[in-house]
């Protein structure tokens, strides 16, 4: 069978004050779409898959890089919809982020939707570069309890690997599956929540933010903070915020996330394509 091959790539470079496009590449079923933005604001780019979802033997690579100075949010058009796949084949999503000194970068997609038996793999690789300033928030859904769809079976592996300066400050694999279902109702995984979110920030403000972050969160999660080189790093320095949000529904992470996101992203705010 036939199946959907896309990557896009996008570099943003400071001119004249405001951030502007230095190339664009598109390929397959990826688009990238650039809206009218505001003066001094935070360039934002649209991601869009064509082929209006994924599903086993998709693949699709995203390639983005901030340029000195430069600041861009990057956001996906709807939610990204993951299908039934064929026996062991796979639906494959990779990123790759690059941060120059004093560029600012906010990873915002809306809602990965996992449906019974998909199969995913994602991988995300940052690399920043001095006192760069990067915020993502990936958000997954299992089943969309309003359509009385549930997960059953599946298979989701989501791999993170962030460095600065060629040093990693934030490694992660999460793996679910293949009884997707029993997995959630644990108390360690979801306590039943169809609904998670990873926020990963790392700037000079991120301790500062971490008590307002947690009061948003409340109940539905955690947050921490880890000093960029260990305890007594001072208050300039580059820390990381990171945040597990655990929701009964895509609604009820939403109602988390858009404040969390006002207050992480004071450039850019919450994406325009975000529905709220």
């Amino acid at each position: 069978m036939q199946r959907t091959q896309g990557g896009g790539r996008l570099s943003v470079k400071l001119s004249s004050g405001e951030s502007r496009i230095d190339r664009l590449f598109q390929e397959g079923s990826a688009r990238i779409r650039i809206p009218r933005g505001v003066p001094g604001a935070p360039l934002e780019a649209v991601l869009i898959n064509t082929a209006g979802g994924l599903t086993g033997g998709d693949v699709m690579d995203w390639e983005f890089e901030a340029g000195e100075g430069a600041s861009m949010t990057l956001a996906t058009q709807a939610c990204e919809k993951t299908y039934k796949a064929q026996a062991e084949s796979q639906a494959r999503v990779s990123v790759r982020l690059r941060l120059h000194p004093g560029s600012s970068l906010a990873w915002l997609p809306q809602e990965t939707i996992l449906f019974d038996r998909a199969r995913l793999t994602r991988d995300i690789e940052v690399d920043m570069e001095g006192r760069s300033r990067l915020l993502m928030v990936e958000p997954v859904v299992f089943g969309r309890l309003a359509m009385r769809e549930s997960v059953n079976q599946g298979h989701f592996r989501d791999r993170w690997r962030i460095r600065r300066d060629g040093r990693l400050v934030h490694a992660e694999d999460m793996r679910i599956g293949p009884d997707i279902a029993e997995a959630l109702k644990r108390s360690a995984v979801a306590g039943g929540g169809l609904a998670m979110a990873t926020v990963l920030m790392i700037a000079a403000d991120a301790e500062a933010r971490l008590g307002a972050a947690r009061a948003l969160i409340g109940a539905s999660g955690g947050a921490s903070h880890v000093p960029a080189h260990g305890s007594g790093a001072g208050p300039n320095e580059t820390g990381k915020l990171l945040a597990r949000i655990v929701a009964s529904d895509s609604y009820e992470l939403r109602k988390i996330l858009v404040p969390l996101i006002r207050l992480l992203n004071p450039l850019g705010g919450v994406p325009k394509v975000w529905s709220i």
